[in-house]
């Protein structure tokens, strides 16, 4: 290179370097994109993008291709740089060199590139990809014999080399990544989102109606009683029951026993004749599954059993469509809202019959869901007795004030606001 001039050397040199940088900028570009808006974009058609999916797909080459570039004009940048050193300062010229190079590197080739890329991979990926594509069809067989001493070595390792292309998302990520969207998805969307991959996780247990509180015909009642509770049915399947809930006998459609009464034929064997058999779910089915299972069987109620086949509780479809889309207006029970009452100084009256998580959803608290489901019962566990009086209890950061009890059960508490511990200086 002696006959070159310090002048071309020196724009060569500074050639190498944007070349370098180009690299580096390419490579942290590629590898910072978001491979689901990539796969999205490919898939509406847009050449960048099925361009660098298309590189992307052997992760492996493309970095062999980008190392072999940057590594080449690195090396070429360096001899260059040292003869520029000795001519200009002689044998100190080469230390002189390796340290300026060094830090023009740092800085123009790895640092300010990467960061750019880094911040605008989807610029800097899709105008790459087009010299990159390139080099790709022309250095192929460099790349192939690179990658294959590589991976050869990696198997000697025990390392796996290949890449099946999938890029597949636990619940917890998904989760993660519809709570990121931001204002991408609206708020109630996500929330809505955010419930149905939750549902695995909750149990219909969680949201059924409770034995007590079933509506249920004791067909062995006289017909008045039965006539009157038709008549003020509050929704539109009724459990028949011989004395005892545990002794169903069907579920009534109460439009069945309107029809039976227009037709003059109400009599309780008309009635038991037009009931349907009983759904039974057993407890702790997962809500996705119980999801699946109404439709399969097409039906929109069950009753759930314990282990030794005792009744529990009663769920429907709309309790938990209700888990994803929120309450339904038509609903005849309380809402979360008329249990709880707010008061002027933070703290919360809300009635014993209120559904714990409901609460924790609402008020963003974080009372334990992995044993009784309603206050009341929570409150009772924590006392491992039933309170006789009002008294004051600390639950999981919670302090809570028992106000009214009856029929053994705690009808109403106070929930005091949660007051955040003070940070030492």
């Amino acid at each position: 290179m002696d006959d070159i001039s310090t002048g071309t050397l020196t724009s060569l040199l500074v050639l190498l370097i944007v070349i370098s940088g180009y690299f580096s900028g390419s490579e942290t570009g590629m590898m910072s994109l978001n491979r689901y808006r990539l796969r999205h974009l490919a898939k509406q058609g847009h050449k960048g993008a099925k361009r660098v999916e298309k590189l992307l797909s052997r992760p492996d080459r493309l970095i062999g291709l980008i190392l072999i570039g940057n590594n080449l004009v690195n090396i070429l940048a360096s001899a260059i740089a040292t003869i520029l050193g000795m001519r200009l300062f002689g044998d100190l010229g080469v230390a002189i060199a390796t340290g300026g190079l060094t830090m023009v590197v740092l800085v123009f080739a790895e640092v300010t590139p990467k960061t750019l890329a880094a911040l605008y991979p989807e610029r800097v990926s899709y105008a790459s990809s087009f010299v990159l594509s390139f080099l790709m069809r022309l250095l192929y067989p460099l790349v192939w014999t690179v990658n294959g001493i590589t991976n050869g070595f990696l198997k000697l390792l025990g390392l796996a080399t290949s890449h099946n292309g999938k890029d597949n998302l636990s619940s917890e990520e998904l989760r993660t990544v519809v709570n990121e969207a931001g204002g991408l998805i609206p708020r109630l969307h996500q929330n809505m989102l955010i419930s149905i991959l939750e549902l695995e996780e909750v149990t219909v247990n969680d949201i059924m109606v409770p034995r007590n509180e079933i509506t249920g015909i004791n067909v062995n009642d006289d017909w008045k009683a039965i006539m009157r509770q038709l008549t003020h049915a509050p929704h539109g399947r009724m459990v028949l029951y011989r004395d005892n809930i545990d002794e169903v006998v069907g579920m009534l459609r109460v439009r069945e026993a309107y029809r039976i009464m227009v037709e003059n034929e109400f009599n309780k064997e008309n009635l038991l004749r037009a009931a349907d058999e009983i759904y039974f779910i057993p407890e702790s089915t997962p809500l996705n599954v119980q999801l699946l299972k109404f439709q399969r069987n097409k039906e929109r109620i069950g009753l759930i059993v314990d282990e030794y086949g005792d009744i529990i509780g009663l769920v429907t479809l709309e309790d938990i469509l209700e888990e994803i889309v929120g309450e339904f207006t038509t609903s005849v029970s309380p809402s979360l809202a008329e249990e709880i009452t707010p008061l002027p100084d933070g703290s919360y009256l809300i009635e014993g019959s209120a559904n714990i998580r409901d609460l924790n959803k609402s008020l963003n608290w974080s009372l334990p869901t992995d044993g009784p489901r309603t206050l009341n019962g929570l409150v009772l566990e924590h006392l491992e007795d039933i309170p006789d009086s009002k008294m004051s209890i600390e639950i999981n950061g919670h302090q809570m004030e028992i106000t009214e009890i009856a029929d053994n059960m705690v009808k109403q508490i106070k929930v005091l606001p949660v007051l955040k511990k003070n940070k030492r200086e």
